[in-house]
């Protein structure tokens, strides 16, 4: 028996005389309807009485017919000195406990505070205080809302750490966590996401913390009553006996089987009265921001994006104001209000709000947060990065627009005489004396309303962010083919990223005609795709393989090399075309064409062309500046530089990804933009079916022998 004094502790019990298990709330009871022994209830819970009884004053609480679960009272509510922050439990089948314990609590002298009816919160099974650091820790995820713990932090003048539940067995923080005298921590790490447990070794000493394993957390050994240096709860291992033991604890078991078919043991089944005052000051580090939805949300799925990105970042949210389109063309509109347990995690959420392409911040917010670059090519930390979708950020109280759009950069704000500029910089081009916008406030995206929409079978939506199998190559074709032709017609810009694939798989002749037509503006690849059609060109193979004949021919290999060596006699592409060495290909068509194009050059070149830049941050750059833009970018059969030029586009460019390897196509669906479209087929197929149809359109070309 403990030392410390039997009026030192109070505890409130509920007797279980109307206890059963009637519904399904937890994971626990699913199986359990009705069969629990109230006998057996009985007995157990009479034992723990006893027990306790031993150690503490304990007090009861009438139980009321029609509530079974009232028997766990360490949901009525959190008690601190004459303080109580009375439970909102979140399930019905609870709620009416409500009124009964709030008039056990006024009847007994405490001062009662209720939460918002719409904001849940569980009580002391979902709030413990520190034995040791004087703070509450609060959980959240399942039962109660992170928006009640600033309630709790006003009310009982208390610093609140708030942990995050994702273990739906663990949905009440008491059934895996448990505070013990001295600092000591008794836990279950599994229960808790990644940055919670962050959190718990940040508070806790390593020597002070009592990591168990599933085997114990699953018979509630967390579920404990800690009383001085005893504990008492349903069962332990002898592993975790021992390091209790170890700590300088005493524990005491006593079997709550029938109680656990409820999801309950031996803390649920009480709710201490006398915890010390809190010597930590009033303190919530909870953040609050609210964001603004528009367009078609229903259709788009956007609010359940947004919702389901919220949650799954750590944070909750309350959907403050929600109108729905009363007309199909109609824009809805919603705000919600998010919160996170601190700045950091708020970050994060608002990070991949933004990222969701149609998450802006009301007009009214906050301004964009500026730190000075104080070293050349390296951002301030919690540097804001951009993604593909137009932006604007709050400086002062003026929104401007972000020039340079891209993916995966930072934004740098330069004042030059009064004048504010913001715009997309890669970290390497960060300069000294420029500003750079950190964390998420004063930020929001733009997006077009028809991009949120579903479209109707009835148009031409080809892009559809989806990844197309080679059963509808022809249908998919026929869109893009149509919109090339009002690209085209309109003075627009088409883009081709392309790898040697195209030579090899006999596509080279397709991709000429397209940029005789008037089709490429511009033509990015690597050292490879014109060392290959150059080979062609000259020699009529590609990798040493005769193009009409498809097979190998003696020596064949050695001929791209004599393809480059021929190129760098004369110094470049252009001026082999000039010499009459060069008189075909598409290397050709684009230097008669006036069709600029750009060679990144890779490790594994061979040469190189004296075209291809081998330095990567110019290749980056002169990239760029060819995509500057673009309506539209098709992306052949080059994994490499399909990614690295999707990262460099901005939201509203149509981009086509084709490829005979899915995960290639699925990668660039993936990066978000609606206006993507993959093609899963082979590329030379795929440009023979786009000319044909080009031609069916326009009358310019005859038909094209197909090429599998």
């Amino acid at each position: 028996m403990t030392d410390v004094a039997t009026d030192a502790t109070k505890i409130l019990m509920c007797p279980p005389h109307h206890y059963d298990v009637d519904y399904v709330i937890n994971p626990w009871m699913e199986g359990n309807i009705h069969r629990s022994s109230q006998d057996l209830a009985q007995e157990q819970w009479g034992k723990l009485h006893s027990v306790l009884k031993d150690y503490a004053v304990v007090e009861l609480v009438t139980p009321q017919k029609g509530w079974p679960d009232m028997v766990f009272t360490a949901n009525a509510g959190l008690l601190l000195a004459d303080q109580v922050v009375l439970s909102r439990f979140f399930h019905p089948e609870r709620q009416g406990e409500e009124p009964f314990f709030q008039k056990w609590f006024e009847d007994n002298g405490y001062t009662v505070h209720t939460l918002p009816e719409s904001l849940p919160f569980e009580g002391a099974g979902d709030a413990l205080f520190d034995r040791a650091g004087g703070w509450l820790w609060a959980g959240y995820g399942f039962r109660s809302e992170l928006d009640s713990h600033p309630y709790l932090s006003k009310w009982l003048d208390v610093e609140v750490i708030s942990l995050r539940l994702v273990d739906s067995r663990f949905y009440h923080l008491d059934t895996c966590f448990c505070p013990l005298t001295d600092g000591y921590l008794l836990y279950y790490p599994g229960a808790f996401d990644d940055y919670s447990n962050r959190l718990i070794e940040m508070r806790v000493p390593e020597d002070k913390r009592i990591a168990i394993d599933e085997v114990d957390a699953i018979v509630f050994a967390c579920n404990t009553v800690n009383i001085g240096r005893t504990v008492v709860m349903n069962k332990a291992s002898e592993t975790l006996q021992k390091k209790l033991t170890e700590k300088g604890f005493e524990v005491v078991e006593t079997p709550l089987t029938e109680f656990l078919k409820a999801g309950g043991a031996a803390k649920c089944l009480t709710l201490k009265m006398t915890e010390p005052r809190a010597a930590s000051p009033q303190t919530s580090t909870i953040q609050s921001r609210v964001v603004h939805l528009e367009g078609h949300l229903l259709d788009s799925g956007l609010v359940n994006q947004t919702l389901d990105t919220i949650v799954s970042g750590g944070g909750s949210f309350q959907v403050i104001k929600f109108e729905l389109g009363k007309q199909r063309n109609d824009k809805s509109v919603a705000d919600v209000k998010v919160s996170a347990p601190d700045v950091t995690v708020m970050d994060d959420i608002m990070g991949q709000l933004i990222d969701l392409g149609a998450v802006s911040i009301p007009r009214e917010s906050t301004s964009t947060t500026l730190e000075p670059v104080v070293q050349a090519g390296v951002a301030p930390d919690d540097f804001y990065v951009t993604t593909i979708y137009p932006t604007e950020v709050l400086i002062g109280d003026h929104w401007f627009r972000v020039q340079g759009q891209r993916m995966d950069g930072a934004i740098a704000v330069t004042r030059d005489n009064g004048n504010i500029t913001a715009r997309c910089k890669l970290l390497r081009d960060l300069e000294v004396g420029e500003e750079v916008v950190v964390g998420s406030q004063g930020i929001h995206t733009i997006r077009k309303a028809t991009s949120l929409k579903k479209k109707s079978s009835e148009e031409f939506s080809f892009m559809g962010a989806g990844v197309s199998s080679e059963r509808r190559v022809e249908l998919v074709v026929e869109q893009i083919a149509w919109d090339l032709r009002q690209i085209r017609d309109r003075g627009g810009k088409v883009v081709v990223t392309a790898g040697p694939v195209v030579i090899h798989t006999g596509g080279s002749e397709h991709l000429r005609k397209l940029i005789q037509g008037g089709y490429v503006h511009a033509l990015l690849g690597g050292n490879a795709i014109a060392v290959h059609d150059i080979e062609q060109s000259m020699m009529g193979t590609s990798l040493g393989m005769d193009m009409k004949r498809g097979v190998s021919v003696h020596g064949g290999h050695r001929h791209h090399l004599k393809a480059i060596n021929t190129v760098r006699r004369y110094g470049s592409i252009a001026k082999t075309v000039e010499a009459g060495e060069l008189t075909s290909g598409v290397m050709y068509e684009c230097v008669k064409n006036n069709v600029p194009f750009s060679l990144a050059g890779s490790i594994r070149d061979d040469g190189p062309l004296p075209d291809t830049k081998m330095d990567l941050i110019a290749a980056q750059a002169d990239y760029a500046r060819l995509i500057e833009g673009a309506d539209m970018i098709l992306m052949l059969s080059t994994m490499l530089h399909s990614i690295g030029v999707g990262n460099m586009t901005p939201a509203g460019v149509k981009m086509v990804c084709v490829d005979i390897n899915p995960a290639v196509v699925t990668k660039l669906s993936d990066r978000g933009s609606v206006e993507s479209t993959g093609v899963v087929t082979d590329v030379g197929l795929f440009l023979s079916l786009l000319v044909q149809q080009l031609g069916k359109l326009t009358g310019q070309y005859t038909k094209v022998e197909s090429i599998r």
